[in-house]
C-alpha cells in the first residue's frame, strides 16, 4: 500500500482532434479546497470552466504543472505515446509527487506510484481540476491559432473534425498544425 503525501491528479485534452497539440495538466490541491466547484470538464459550460480555472489559479496552495506534445511529436510517436509524454512533462513541473491519479486506464510511465482511474475526471477532485485547466488552456490555444489560420473554425471546434473544419480542410488544405497522419487529414492529403 502506498502512503501518499503529495498526490497529483492528471488529465489530458486533445487526443481526438485533427489539429493542434495534446495538452496534459497535473494538479495538486491543498487541503480544504472547495471541491464542489469541480467536475469533469466535459460536463461544464465554457463559461463555468473559465470561472473554475480562474479560481484554481488564484487559490494559494494549488500547484499546476502543464505539459504538451506537439503535432510533430504526435506524428513521430503516435497519439498515445505523445499523450504519455505530455503527462510526464506536466508531472515533472510539479517537483516531487508521491502518487499520480491518472484519468484513464494506462500508466504513462511516471517515476512515482500511479493509480489509473477510468472516468476519474468526474470522480477525483484533483483530476477534475486538471481536466478543467487542460480544456481551458487548449481551447484558448486553438482560438489563438484560429486567428493565424482562419477558415477551419478552431475557435469553436478546438481542432476536432467538425463539418466546418472538414470543409476548411477541403477548401484551404492542411496547415503545419494539422495531424497529417490522422484519418480525415491523411485522406485529404492523398486525394490532392
Amino acid at each position: 500500500m502506498v502512503t501518499a503525501n503529495r498526490v497529483a491528479g492528471i488529465d489530458e485534452v486533445g487526443r481526438g482532434p485533427l489539429a493542434g497539440p495534446v495538452v496534459a495538466v497535473a494538479v495538486v490541491l491543498p487541503g480544504g479546497f472547495p471541491t464542489g466547484l469541480l467536475d469533469d470538464s466535459k460536463k461544464l459550460s465554457a463559461a463555468r470552466r473559465e470561472l473554475v480555472d480562474a479560481v484554481l489559479r488564484a487559490t494559494p496552495g494549488v500547484e499546476i504543472g502543464i505539459g504538451a506534445a506537439s503535432v510533430g511529436e504526435i506524428l513521430r510517436l503516435n497519439i498515445l505515446q505523445a499523450n504519455f509524454l505530455a503527462m510526464r512533462r506536466a508531472v515533472s513541473r510539479l517537483g516531487s509527487v508521491d502518487l499520480a491519479l491518472v484519468d484513464g486506464n494506462a500508466d504513462p510511465g511516471l517515476s512515482c506510484a500511479v493509480r489509473c482511474m477510468v472516468g476519474g475526471d468526474g470522480l477525483e477532485p484533483a483530476i477534475s481540476a486538471a481536466s478543467i485547466i487542460a480544456k481551458v488552456l487548449r481551447d484558448r490555444l486553438m482560438a489563438r491559432l484560429a486567428l493565424r489560420y482562419p477558415g477551419y473554425g478552431w475557435e469553436r471546434n478546438a481542432g476536432y473534425g467538425t463539418a466546418a473544419h472538414l470543409a476548411g480542410l477541403r477548401e484551404l488544405g492542411i496547415t503545419p498544425h494539422h495531424r497529417a497522419g490522422f484519418g480525415s487529414v491523411r485522406q485529404l492529403v492523398l486525394a490532392l
